[in-house]
């Protein structure tokens, strides 16, 4: 699955600085000035899973390939975006392409990096952001709302349930709220996501804090984990700039640094994670002698459906799928110890795969 998060915030609030972390490389200007960065970066990171080390060593992998996630550095919003303010209309077509939103709000404090707004409040931040969002939003369905009404008058099926769905959002909008506040039937969620609207994406909300508050966070970063508990979305604490020194360290020095920070594992792993959660996803193995590799599937996927993730044919082929789990591979030494133990599993079509599944596909070509 091709997978994009679109970094968002104001300027100069440390998102370009978390995006080199990310992608480890200097790709994005970070500079003390608002739009330096004008066209969108887009790295591609791996998503940490030690589980697919203990794999590969035991099926002797040659290869480890790790699943993927792609970020886009969003040039700095500013009040104004959705009318255009700081080429804020070239800037929301950038997060349109993505699946989510990682909103990054600034908690720390530094006179040699100026804020936009000239202050530091991270929650006003996130309003600013959230509105630019939601007018962009209405303005999109308020300009599609005469031709839709049209169109479903006439009778087209099609016409009137976006009709439906664009009133559902446009109820939310006018309220204040995102239209990730509506709730569309499950049935209605694929032509939901086609009206493409930004505040429908789900949201994370990411606190940059100084080195120091790394791993407690501080009273700014408090104020945007209560803000997402609210919002019932998640917040990640990290440093940008203990994150940039990390990725500029070898494995070993990495581990050692982590831990004089007090830091159980780098904050950017966390967010990767999250951003996993916030797309409900999953991950599946494929193990052997050539390869070790992570699949990502969205939770609820059935055995054709992960199959057709690694290509179109083995899901229309689709027969069964040896399954085992992931405890058990380990456990039992691989493939072989788990068929001797009877923890190798024939999976049909019906079945629902779990995270962790190490799957081997048979099919008809």
């Amino acid at each position: 699955m091709a997978l994009k998060v679109a970094i968002v915030g104001l300027p100069n609030v440390g998102k370009s600085t978390l995006f080199n972390a990310l992608t480890q490389t200097a790709a994005a200007q970070a500079a003390n000035y608002p739009f330096c960065t004008i066209d969108p970066n887009v790295g591609e990171v791996a998503v940490p899973e030690p589980r697919l080390d203990a794999l590969a060593a035991i099926a002797r992998s040659k290869e480890i390939i790790p699943a993927r996630i792609t970020f886009v550095d969003i040039a700095g919003l500013v009040r104004g975006a959705s009318k255009g303010e700081g080429l804020g209309n070239q800037f929301l077509a950038h997060i349109r392409d993505c699946d989510a939103i990682a909103l990054v709000a600034r908690c720390f404090e530094d006179d040699d990096v100026t804020h936009v707004e000239g202050r530091v409040d991270p929650i006003d931040d996130i309003d600013i952001i959230e509105t630019e969002l939601m007018l962009a939003d209405l303005e999109s369905l308020q300009k599609r709302l005469m031709a839709l009404e049209k169109r479903a008058k006439g009778g087209e099926k099609e016409s009137l349930a976006t009709l439906r769905l664009a009133k559902l959002a446009l109820v939310e909008l006018e309220a204040g709220r995102p239209a990730r506040a509506a709730k569309p039937p499950p049935d209605d969620h694929k032509a939901w996501r086609m009206l493409q609207l930004l505040t429908a994406k789900p949201a994370l909300y990411v606190c940059n804090v100084d080195e120091g508050w790394a791993a407690a966070g501080n009273t700014l970063s408090d104020l945007v984990v209560q803000r997402a508990a609210k919002d019932g979305a998640k917040a990640v604490v990290i440093s940008a700039r203990i994150e940039s020194e990390l990725a500029a360290l070898d494995p070993a020095e990495r581990k050692e640094f982590l831990a004089t920070m007090g830091l159980a594992q780098p904050g950017l792993d966390r967010l990767i994670h999250e951003a996993y959660a916030l797309l409900s996803l999953r991950t599946y193995f494929t193990a052997g002698p050539k390869e070790a590799r992570a699949w990502t599937i969205p939770v609820g996927a059935t055995g054709p459906q992960a199959a057709g993730v690694i290509h179109t044919d083995f899901e229309k082929g689709f027969i069964r799928a040896e399954t085992i789990a992931f405890d058990d591979y380990l456990r039992l030494g691989g493939e072989a110890g788990a068929r001797d133990a009877g923890k190798l599993r024939s999976e049909g079509k019906d079945y629902v795969v779990r995270d962790g599944d190490v799957m081997n596909f048979r099919f008809n070509v």
